[in-house]
């Protein structure tokens, strides 16, 4: 009897370990918690542990945002880039069950472990009452965080596996094999849980409004604005078609409970509570100072209205002082050294020392260089004077184009008259690069010389060019945009100087395009819709959307239509958010990923081994990629689905 006693006990051991490396939701080293919550200091420790897990979305590489789309693509092998290839394999059709990519379950390729996040945000809160030495404000203020964290992560969880368990609290000690092995939840009951954390946070009267103007240590902790910005984009997520039953015949997937896990019924007014929650945060957000930037001007750089427009793009996502369109910056995670891996090769010099020089690896698409409006901020294919052109034709630069192109060089027409996002965006070959805090004066007069601007030659040979096995554009693009003004490659040695910046999560623009778009599918288009959208082209040097539509395209009033507005919108965000990890995520939500216009097509860039324009550019195929409906959800790990049998795979794995 005693043997069949301790048998169980030895059993039921080893299913509690098992069912506790799963989501690892109870608490252990009870001794060292009560230690943790004990004085203050060490009760801060583990809220900045509560906060380690947020994502590192700076670090490119790893930004299943940035990486597992179109819109950068990599040479093969990449074992000399420098760049993790786990979750860039994700974009090549590689995720698998044995071992997923990115996997934020459990943790794991790339991936950080959500479950135990969340637990250790259950752990503070259920502990941070036994701190004596603790402010009851700062008590409030930290618990108001800690709400917020574990919604994000909840969220974020949500994005990419559907349905998730949700872990209201720590299991105790106690608790039976079988009270751990807990369910997936539907997504309606994930989403309104989350929301649920948020309002609880943004009610909490310690929580600050804003953080502006006080001391770095508080550069990137949560906000009112913060949390009222993130509800807004969790309800627009929860509206749009992959969570609102917008393919309810693939979406299917019920437990051993036999609950229907996925929204299979559209609800309208989802859009009716999203677009009213993004207008309480656009409304508060504004209320507290923030906006679109602009470039506040500089005493190194003497510059005209040109290069102005781009440069209020591109220190819009860089500019890491006074930027008041930034409601929230991931401090943990600054895109430093990295910028050597988005810059050109501009100065001569030893192009061999590895550890300092230009990379320049992570290369745009030939699609999203597409993707960008003309000058007349309308699509290639719907502006008028582009109608029968072939964008590949070469022209040589004049004049006029000097701010652009680098005067009698010869490039294809793809990269004239274009958005000025497009240039503050891309560096191409030919194109001028401002910046570098060098060669970048005397460019206000009309009549000025442009002659020591800086510009990419990026043909084969050449100095911008593939030199080696490694650091090189597999497509000649490079992404200007994330990389600062201020960061400069010195003709001395050649180095590259970084100026680093943490990573912008969330700007303004994201958050006015989120409301425009919910106001859209509530009502269809309205001056009341474009002026959010208007808001941005007119910062971006266009025209507003309806001067572009009725006066300069093919289909004048084509804005009118709601579905078009739709469109409208949708490209919108793929310019402006372009390269910040956001057209991952939005193709999915909108079920437009798996068509061939998004993330089941040709990848192309232009021939880089070519020396002359002619067949220079001329498109290379370099991926036919696949997105099946499956991938629209990351799988489990296999490995956990037989430790909890409780849990269902997702649809298609």
């Amino acid at each position: 009897m005693k043997a069949i006693k301790l048998g169980v006990i030895v059993l039921f051991t080893i299913m509690l370990q098992s069912c506790q490396k799963y989501l690892d939701i109870i608490p252990d080293n009870v001794p060292t918690i009560d230690y943790a919550f004990h004085l203050r200091s060490s009760a801060e420790r583990y809220l900045f542990t509560c906060y380690s897990y947020l994502p590192n979305n700076g670090n490119l590489g790893v930004n299943p945002g940035f990486n597992a789309a179109d819109e950068v693509w990599y040479f093969y092998p990449m074992d000399a880039s420098g760049i993790s290839e786990s979750v860039s394999n994700i974009a090549k059709g590689l995720q698998n069950v044995q071992s997923p990519l990115a996997n934020y379950w459990n943790g794991g390729n790339q991936g950080k472990p959500y479950f135990q996040a969340i637990r250790d945000c259950n752990t503070f809160l259920e502990n941070i009452d036994k701190v004596v030495d603790l402010e009851e404000y700062e008590r409030e203020r930290w618990k108001a965080e800690v709400l917020f964290l574990k919604a994000y992560y909840h969220f974020f969880l949500v994005r990419m596996y559907g349905p998730i368990p949700l872990i209201k609290e720590n299991l105790p000690l106690e608790s039976t094999p079988e009270q751990v092995k807990i369910y997936r939840q539907p997504v309606n009951e994930c989403f309104d849980y989350i929301v649920e954390l948020l309002d609880q946070a943004i009610a909490n009267e310690s929580l600050p409004d804003n953080i502006s103007g006080v001391e770095n240590t508080e550069l990137g902790r949560i906000t009112r604005a913060t949390a009222l910005a993130v509800k807004a984009k969790v309800m627009v997520t929860a509206a749009s078609p992959l969570f609102n039953g917008g393919s309810a015949s693939f979406f299917k997937l019920t437990d051993n409970r036999g609950k229907e896990l996925f929204n299979t019924t559209v609800d309208p007014q989802k859009w009716v509570n999203a677009a009213e929650a993004c207008k309480r945060a656009v409304e508060f957000a504004e209320g507290q100072g923030f906006g679109l930037h602009t470039f506040g001007g500089s005493f190194s750089y003497t510059i005209n209205d040109t290069i102005k427009t781009q440069l209020d793009i591109r220190t819009a996502v860089t500019e890491r002082e006074n930027n008041n369109e930034t409601l929230w910056a991931f401090t943990n995670s600054r895109v430093s050294d990295l910028q050597r891996y988005l810059m050109p090769q501009i100065l001569a010099g030893d192009r061999g020392v590895d550890a300092v020089t230009p990379r320049g690896t992570i290369a745009p698409t030939l699609k999203m260089v597409r993707q960008y409006y003309t000058d007349k901020g309308l699509p290639i294919s719907y502006d008028k004077d582009w109608v029968g052109s072939s964008d590949e034709e070469l022209i040589t630069a004049a004049t006029e184009d000097r701010y652009y192109v680098k005067k009698g060089q010869v490039t294809v027409k793809l990269h004239y008259d274009r958005e000025p996002r497009f240039y503050a965006s891309i560096g191409f070959d030919r194109g001028i690069w401002f910046g570098n805090a060098t060669n970048n004066y005397n460019v206000t007069q009309e009549n000025a010389t442009t002659s020591g601007m800086l510009y990419i030659q990026g043909r084969s040979g050449e100095l911008s060019a593939r030199f080696g096995v490694s650091g090189y554009s597999i497509t000649s693009y490079q992404i200007k945009k994330l990389v600062d003004i201020r960061s400069l490659q010195n003709p001395q040695m050649p180095a590259a100087n970084i100026y680093g910046y943490s990573w912008p999560e969330f700007r303004m623009a994201d958050l006015y395009l989120l409301y425009a778009e919910a106001l859209n599918e509530v009502g269809g288009y309205s001056p009341e819709v474009s002026k959010w959208v208007n808001k941005i082209r007119v910062r971006a040097g266009i025209p507003t959307v309806e001067r572009s539509w009725d006066t300069y395209s093919t289909q004048p009033g084509y804005y009118t239509n709601k579905e078009n507005m739709r469109q409208i919108i949708h490209q919108e965000r793929t310019n402006e958010l372009a390269f910040e990890g956001h057209r991952y995520w939005d193709l999915k939500r909108w079920l437009t990923a798996h068509t061939r216009d998004n993330l089941n097509g040709p990848v192309h860039g232009w021939d880089i081994e070519q020396k002359d324009p002619q067949s220079f550019y001329r498109p290379v195929l370099l991926f036919n990629q696949r997105f099946a409906m499956r991938d629209y959800f990351t799988p489990i790990q296999l490995s956990e689905l037989q430790i909890n049998t409780n849990l269902v795979q997702n649809p298609g794995w």
